[in-house]
């Protein structure tokens, strides 16, 4: 089988979005290419005490996904403008440097599970979070583990916004919370508050193979599913969805999600808190900081808890006090 390989060219702020971008578009495995540093602690599970000689970043990137060669039906051609496009909408709101695409040619591969060699067992708050086809660390002495297929879902923990979340679980909730996990992709922030204490949590995300990755990764996790269950739809503005969710419901609400998804939420997920619940929010590029935390200052159900940053990401915590 012949393949077509594309390159963008963009930004290593950008990345990121990039890669979402494409996965909304429903090409998944896509490939990063930049020269960001890699911090002295992301070695810990990778490269053990040996760091890896690094070229200087110069703050661009390259990502690179994988069509297979037209059949002459035009669909690549197709997919290629709804790529342009998507590169055009990010290109008003950050920058994504030159946002061409290039095109080479490859050989036969299973690219859309090729990217899984480069996921390793890696700890978080000593969380070991391990991929499925990973074995454990002999040498883990983590807290708990969390196994993961993200499958095409967001959330390998890898990511810094996934980590922020990871931090705002383990500094705001309580032991015995009811969760809410709005956007919950492969489940790893729902899966984890449970096994830090958490009674229980519900997911819901606008993705059907997000929720049926969840579900699997919820089972594999060792949870009943009556605990955790996870539903398809929006629950910004289907009343069904905040309906199944429950009124007044959460002592603490999770949601990893773009910024420009945050500001719509966050005036209508109080309703499903309880009067001294949390709400933690992640997925904020610095760009979009100031009118995230505007946002929520301006909504007098909440009360700014903690800001907190890793790399070019933001969350905020903030506590329903009416």
């Amino acid at each position: 089988m012949k393949w077509k390989e594309y390159t963008i060219h963009t930004t290593s702020a950008a990345e990121d979005l990039v890669v979402d971008a494409l996965s909304e578009l429903g090409i998944d495995g896509a490939e990063v290419r930049d020269k960001q540093p890699i911090l002295e602690g992301d070695t810990m599970e990778i490269f053990k005490d040996v760091m890896p000689e690094q070229e200087a970043d110069d703050g661009k990137a390259e990502v690179v996904f994988y069509l297979e060669e037209d059949a002459g039906d035009g669909t690549q051609e197709r997919i290629l403008s709804d790529v342009r496009a998507a590169l055009e909408e990010l290109r008003d709101f950050m920058e994504i440097g030159e946002g061409t695409i290039t095109e080479g040619e490859t050989e036969d591969k299973d690219w859309v599970n090729n990217w899984k060699e480069h996921f390793h067992a890696f700890t978080v708050d000593r969380i070991l979070i391990k991929p499925t086809w990973v074995e454990k660390p002999e040498d883990d002495d983590s807290e708990i583990m969390v196994e993961i297929d993200p499958g095409t879902a967001f959330g390998t923990g890898s990511h810094e916004t996934t980590q922020l979340c990871i931090h705002g679980i383990r500094k705001f909730m309580k032991p015995g919370s009811r969760v809410l996990d709005v956007g919950t992709g492969s489940g790893i922030l729902g899966i984890i508050a449970l096994k830090l204490g958490a009674a229980s949590a519900f997911g819901t995300d606008i993705d059907e193979l997000a929720v049926s990755q969840a579900k699997e990764n919820i089972v594999l996790n060792g949870i009943d599913p009556e605990d955790f269950p996870v539903i398809a739809g929006n629950i910004i503005d289907d009343p069904a969805v905040q309906e199944r969710a429950g009124l007044e419901s959460y002592d603490f609400v999770l949601a990893n999600i773009l910024a420009d998804i945050i500001i719509p939420l966050q005036k209508v997920v109080w309703a499903e808190m309880k009067i001294g619940a949390v709400l933690n929010v992640s997925g904020i590029i610095n760009l979009k900081e100031e009118a995230v935390r505007n946002a929520l200052l301006e909504n007098p159900h909440y009360e700014l808890l903690d800001t907190e940053y890793q790399g070019e990401w933001v969350s905020f915590t903030v506590r329903r006090v009416r």
